[in-house]
């Protein structure tokens, strides 16, 4: 049976999920085009369906995604809370830094436990997919910004690109201009990488841990080491690459941060979670997944590698 929600959690959360939309919203028209134009003139003419279409889209993605948590978790009986929505200041990230749930009790049934963890990013991907496409279809063609700075490629969102536009990009000193719908899709896609990494008590981590029992503490162990390693592989190349196109020692370190930094810094917020909670991830039980969650869970990591994103943002070199 679920505890019943207090009228000071329905304010929490409502609270919270009004802030993301707020942020999101902000984040939007802080990145419409006009914004170069003076704040006067800026503030009377600035396209706010800019902040509509980012806001909208992101926080939609975000919504399905959580409600795969909870309508799983309430199937299978785990006493889960709504959502709690973390905004964050527009100025320093995308608005929101997603969203958590919080559970009476670790889930030790593996079958729950796969089921809990791979519907939030599949539900969330369910949405952001075509509404990614639909931004697509609104946006544009054009010269790179030599001044600019291009979002990472993944398998997916590179064939999706090729399927609307009919050639890859970026390529030839041109990228698609994106739609602000396109651009949360996209947001979408990353928050959904970042969360099915197989570590800890992140998404992928509940689906690595259905999978392959307690022994996934160690594997946790050992790729939590990985991440800042691959960061500093993707620095020292984008560094050798920047140097190759006659950057200066700083700005080809600076353009290596864009590859070194993000995952130096999932590697610090897994081990502040970790030290919050002991462990990476609380033990399951002894009974392995079912033959068609063992299926589903190879189809979740085909879906992690077709989205994974090494370098979510860079310039143009």
């Amino acid at each position: 049976m679920l505890a019943r929600m207090t009228r000071r959690d329905a304010v929490t959360h409502l609270a919270l999920f009004a802030t993301c939309c707020a942020t999101t919203f902000w984040y939007g028209v802080l990145n419409a085009p006009l914004l170069q134009e003076p704040l006067v003139h800026w503030v009377q003419a600035a396209d706010w369906s800019y902040g509509a279409y980012f806001a909208g889209t992101l926080m939609g993605i975000l919504v399905c995604h959580e409600a795969g948590h909870y309508i799983l978790g309430r199937h299978h009986g785990v006493e889960v809370s709504l959502p709690y929505f973390i905004p964050l200041p527009p100025q320093v990230s995308l608005g929101t830094l997603g969203a958590v749930i919080k559970m009476d009790r670790p889930i030790s049934d593996r079958n729950a436990l796969f089921d809990v963890g791979a519907s939030g990013p599949l539900a969330g991907l369910a949405v952001a997919i075509p509404l990614l496409v639909v931004g697509l279809t609104m946006s544009t063609v054009g010269p790179q910004d030599p001044d600019g700075v291009i979002e990472g490629n993944s398998i997916l969102y590179a064939l999706l690109k090729y399927a609307v536009f009919g050639e890859w990009l970026p390529g030839n000193g041109r990228d698609v201009q994106l739609h602000p719908m396109a651009f949360a899709g996209w947001v979408g896609l990353l928050i959904t990488m970042i969360n099915l990494l197989p570590i800890g008590q992140l998404d992928g981590g509940h689906v690595a841990r259905a999978v392959m029992g307690d022994a996934h503490e160690r594997l946790s162990r050992r790729l939590h080491v990985i991440l800042p390693l691959i960061g500093a592989a993707l620095g020292g190349t984008m560094f050798a690459v920047a140097l190759a196109a006659d950057r200066d020692v700083g700005a080809a370190l600076r353009y290596a941060s864009y590859g070194a930094v993000p995952w130096t810094m999932w590697a610090l917020l897994l081990a502040w979670m970790r030290r919050q909670a002991g462990e990476y991830h609380p033990p399951v039980g002894d009974v392995p997944l079912d033959a068609r969650r063992r299926r589903a869970a190879a189809f979740v990591f085909v879906v992690f590698l077709l989205i994974a994103t090494p370098v979510p943002f860079r310039p143009v070199l």
